[in-house]
């Protein structure tokens, strides 16, 4: 498929708890998050860390935008994946939520990390999550996945059937006609307030416009583009330091070009944002780890 990473995450799956008796609590500087923001889930972590001022209490080692291991992962990591699962077979990716004290990894499930982040270390900043709000949020992130990225991905494969692409086309378009309207009346996804919501389908928007409308022909690419509330939606976010400052442009082209096997469409020629005047700050040099 093109614009998709070769490998799967491996799961580990561990949650930070209230206090001692969870074995992984909150306290501060004791994790730390491992992320290339070029990646989508690392940018949604990115973004969810910084909107909630966490740079005191969980600090962030930057990787590069293309893994340089074998098999596609970070040859950093990997000292962290053997010491969590022995002799461990497959790549050591990002993201990666790990434990200074144990040099274990916690988690690399981004919707549990993005999670515990705004119910554990949330702090003095905004409530990213809130009571009540689980299911609209979970189903946010079920539309982006389902009716945004696997969509565009279906309809932007070379050959194979013309009316499978179509309807995966349809599939897109009926999801972003539902946030179109969505969008018409409400500063945000669920209201008034930024949530986890909206940094999920502001991520799922950058893709959309940065990676897998490169496989799409110009057509396509202008319907996608008549959703006028949704990409104002997404640019107004884009202002905000939290978000803006995560955009790594070259780093998410370069990870784009190791990972995509599909062939370029007409649509590549059609940029939808100009997101260049959103990244306001130069993407951080990655932190390499001793070892």
């Amino acid at each position: 498929m093109p614009a998709t990473s070769p490998t799967a995450v491996p799961s580990f799956r561990s949650r930070i708890g209230h206090d001692a008796r969870s074995g992984y609590y909150t306290a501060p500087h004791r994790y730390r998050l491992h992320l290339s923001p070029a990646c989508p889930h690392c940018l949604q972590i990115a973004v969810t860390h910084s909107l909630l001022a966490l740079d005191e209490t969980l600090p962030v080692t930057l990787l590069p935008a293309v893994p340089d291991a074998p098999g596609g992962g970070h040859r950093v990591l990997r000292p962290l994946y053997e010491a969590s699962s022995h002799q461990h077979p497959g790549p050591a990716v990002a993201p990666v939520l790990s434990d200074n004290w144990t040099g274990r990894i916690v988690s690399t499930h981004t919707p549990d990390i993005l999670r515990d982040l705004a119910r554990q270390f949330r702090g003095h900043g905004p409530d990213l999550h809130p009571r009540g709000a689980e299911e609209a949020i979970a189903a946010v992130g079920r539309l982006c996945e389902q009716g945004i990225t696997e969509p565009a991905q279906r309809a932007g494969q070379p050959g194979g059937d013309p009316a499978a692409r179509d309807i995966a086309l349809a599939t897109l378009l009926r999801a972003l006609d539902v946030l179109e309207w969505r969008l018409d009346s409400r500063e945000h996804l669920l209201g008034g307030e930024l949530t986890l919501a909206d940094v999920q389908l502001w991520v799922t928007l950058i893709q959309l416009d940065t990676v897998h409308r490169h496989h799409l022909d110009v057509a396509a690419v202008h319907q996608i583009t008549d959703h006028p509330h949704l990409w104002a939606y997404a640019q107004r976010l884009a202002t905000y330091p939290a978000f803006g400052s995560h955009l790594d442009l070259d780093g998410i082209a370069c990870r784009h070009h190791a990972h995509c096997r599909g062939q370029e469409a007409a649509g590549a020629a059609v940029q939808i944002v100009d997101w260049a005047a959103y990244a306001r700050r130069k993407a951080p040099e990655p932190v390499r780890q001793p070892g």
